[in-house]
């Protein structure tokens, strides 16, 4: 009968040794120590066995544990992309451009459109299709980037950088007069 609660117990705490206190096992006790003793080493090295491959494998695989393989949207890829690079800042001035007419307004959006950020600088460069409208537009600066920076964060961007229209190409004939300094040239 004293063996009926040892094996209900899945593994007792310590073995039972018959005899004297302090005396060593012996015959199939000693197996039960050695058995347990083994299943314990093998436990462990099983273990450290899953961590291992679980560490060359980069992690948990399976169960309904979340991992880095669990499918998102796509708006939640993009924004964990754009956090995992370092996109934050030029993420927010492309979204500024996308929004240009509304923070401008439409009929300064239609003459003016913002052209490239310098993001070490914290410069955006915006083009202008007249002279008059660049003039405008560097006396509306200082309120731009304040509206910008509460916008997209203090600091982001410092200066406006206002670009005239473009002047025209000039193309040179076959017959041209060296030394000609331009087209308003008189002087021959």
């Amino acid at each position: 009968m004293s063996d009926k609660p040892e094996r209900q117990e899945a593994e007792p705490a310590a073995p039972r040794v018959p005899g004297p206190a302090g005396a060593e096992p012996a015959g199939v006790d000693l197996a039960r120590v050695a058995l347990r003793a083994a299943k314990e080493q093998a436990r462990a090295r099983g273990a450290a066995a899953v961590q291992k491959k679980q560490a060359r494998r980069g992690g948990l695989r399976s169960g309904a544990r979340a991992d880095g393989r669990d499918p998102l949207s796509l708006g939640a890829a993009i924004s964990r992309l754009i956090t995992e690079r370092g996109w934050e800042a030029p993420a927010a001035v492309g979204g500024v451009m996308g929004r240009w007419p509304q923070l401008v307004g439409p009929e300064v959006a239609l003459h003016c459109a913002p052209e490239r950020y310098d993001e070490d600088a914290c410069v955006l460069t915006v083009s202008c299709d007249s002279t008059a409208w660049a003039t405008q537009l560097r006396l509306l600066a200082p309120t731009l980037v304040a509206r910008l920076n509460a916008d997209l964060g203090h600091g982001t961007v410092k200066l406006i950088k206002v670009l005239g229209p473009a002047a025209p190409t000039r193309s040179y004939g076959r017959l041209r007069a060296p030394g000609s300094r331009g087209p308003g040239d008189t002087y021959g």
